[in-house]
C-alpha cells in the first residue's frame, strides 16, 4: 500500500514541477498568469490512497506589472478587464497580453486573432453596440473646407469710438482691434479671414470681415452687449461667404457664443475654425478610453473604432488556452462587455505592456519544496523495495 501511496505522490509532484517549470519559463511573457497545482487527498472507503492533483489553476485576477514599450500598438489595461479577440473560425478568446500588430489589411491582431470592438461606418461614426473586427485605414485624408468657426473673446468696455471714420482696414485709427484666423478652401489651400472690431456706441460694436484682404459677404455685422457685458446679438452664427478662384466658395458659420464686453483688454480665448489640408497617414493613436485613431501629416486624426473590454462574474473559472488567453466556461459566466473607463473596466495605456505576474522568488522556493517532496516519495519506494526483498529472502 505504501508503494502505491508514494507512487501517487511522485505523480502529483511531477505535475507540480511541470507547473512551476512553466511559470519560470514564462517569467518574461507578456500577460502570462502563473499556474499552481491544486492537491487533494485520495481515499477509497475511508482508506488513504495517497495524493492527486485536482487541477492546475491560474492566478488570473492577479495583474502583472506595467512597463513602457515605445510602440503605440502595445496596450496594457490599468485595472479590470480583458481584451476580446476572435480567430478566423469565429472562436472568441480573452487576453491581457496587449502586444498588438496590424496585418496587411489594416486589422489589429493579437497573436493572429483580430481585436474586437466598436467599428466605424463609412462616415466615421462609431457603431456602438455592434461588435466587430477593429481596423485602421491606410489611405490618405482628403482636404476639408472650413465651414464653421467658434470665436470667443472679450472686447474692452473702456474702449473709445475710433477717431477716424469711416472704417478703413488700412487706417489703424479707424478700428479698435483686429484678429486674423487661418481657414481652408475645398482644395485644402490656406486663406485668412480678418475681423476688424469697431466700437460704435456704448455696448455696441461692429465687426468687418475680409478674406485674403478682400471684403467678404456680409461686409460687416453689428455686435450688441447687455449692461452685464453678455453678448445679446447676434443670437446665432453669422454666415461668412467669399468667392475663391478655382475652388468652391467659402461658406463659414461664425459663432460668437461666449464673447463678452468687460473693462479689460481685448483678448481671444477661443478661435476654432475647422477644415484642413490633405494629409498622408503617418501613425496611430489610442486614447485611454479605447478610441483608436489614424493620424495624418496635416495634424488631423480620424476615429477608426473603439475597443471593448470584457469582465466576468468569476474570472478564475475561465478555461486556459495557452497561458495568456482564455475562453468562457459555465463557471466563469458570459462576458460582460463595455468600453474602457466605464463601469468596472480599467483604462487603456498605449505604448505599455503588462508583464507576467510570476514572482520568481516564490517559484524557486516552491521548486525546492517540490524537489524535497519528490525525494521523500522516492525514499519511501526505495525503503518499501528493500523491505520486500528482505521478506522474500526470509521465505
Amino acid at each position: 500500500m505504501s508503494f502505491n501511496i508514494a507512487t501517487s505522490g511522485l505523480n502529483a509532484v511531477t505535475k507540480q514541477l511541470g507547473a512551476i517549470s512553466n511559470n519560470i519559463a514564462n517569467g518574461s511573457t507578456t500577460g502570462y498568469k502563473s499556474m499552481r497545482a491544486e492537491f487533494s487527498s485520495l481515499y477509497a472507503g475511508g482508506q488513504a490512497m495517497g495524493v492527486g492533483v485536482n487541477s492546475i489553476s491560474q492566478s488570473i485576477t492577479q495583474n502583472g506589472g506595467i512597463s513602457g514599450s515605445g510602440r503605440v500598438l502595445d496596450l496594457a489595461i490599468s485595472g479590470n478587464g480583458f481584451f476580446m479577440t476572435k480567430d478566423t473560425s469565429g472562436n472568441v478568446s480573452y487576453t491581457r497580453a496587449g502586444e498588438m500588430q496590424m496585418d496587411s489589411q489594416g486589422f489589429i491582431t493579437a497573436k493572429g486573432k483580430r481585436l474586437q470592438g466598436y467599428p466605424v461606418d463609412a462616415n466615421g461614426q462609431l457603431q456602438t453596440g455592434v461588435i466587430g473586427d477593429l481596423r485602421i485605414s491606410a489611405g490618405s485624408i482628403p482636404a476639408k473646407a472650413t465651414d464653421s468657426m467658434g470665436f470667443t473673446g472679450n472686447l474692452n468696455a473702456n474702449a473709445k469710438e475710433p477717431e477716424v471714420t469711416p472704417f478703413d482696414p488700412k487706417e489703424g485709427k479707424s478700428y479698435n482691434n483686429t484678429y486674423t484666423s487661418k481657414v481652408y478652401d475645398s482644395l485644402g489651400r490656406e486663406h485668412t479671414i480678418e475681423q476688424y472690431f469697431v466700437k460704435t456706441a456704448e455696448n455696441e460694436w461692429e465687426v468687418h470681415y475680409f478674406v485674403d484682404g478682400n471684403a467678404a459677404t456680409p461686409a460687416s455685422q453689428p455686435l450688441e452687449f447687455s449692461a452685464n457685458g453678455v453678448i445679446t446679438s447676434p443670437t446665432g452664427a453669422v454666415n461668412i461667404n467669399a468667392a475663391i478662384p478655382g475652388a468652391d466658395a467659402l461658406n463659414i458659420a461664425l459663432d460668437y457664443a461666449g464673447t463678452s464686453q468687460y473693462g479689460s483688454e481685448f483678448n481671444v480665448s477661443k478661435n476654432s475654425p475647422n477644415g484642413y489640408s490633405a494629409g498622408e497617414k503617418n501613425g496611430e493613436q489610442i486614447d485611454d478610453d479605447g478610441k483608436i485613431y489614424a493620424t495624418y501629416s496635416n495634424g488631423e486624426r480620424l476615429l477608426q473604432g473603439q475597443l471593448v473590454l470584457a469582465n466576468f462574474t468569476s474570472p478564475n473559472g475561465l478555461n486556459s488556452e495557452d497561458g495568456t488567453a482564455w475562453s468562457t466556461t459555465n463557471l466563469s459566466g458570459q462576458a460582460i462587455l463595455g468600453v474602457p473607463k466605464s463601469g468596472l473596466n480599467g483604462s487603456i495605456l498605449s505604448a505599455r505592456l503588462e508583464g507576467s505576474n510570476v514572482e520568481m522568488t516564490e517559484q524557486l522556493v516552491g521548486l525546492m519544496s517540490a524537489q524535497r517532496n519528490y525525494q521523500a516519495n522516492t525514499k519511501v519506494i526505495s525503503t518499501n523495495d528493500s523491505m520486500m526483498n528482505a521478506l522474500f529472502q526470509a521465505l
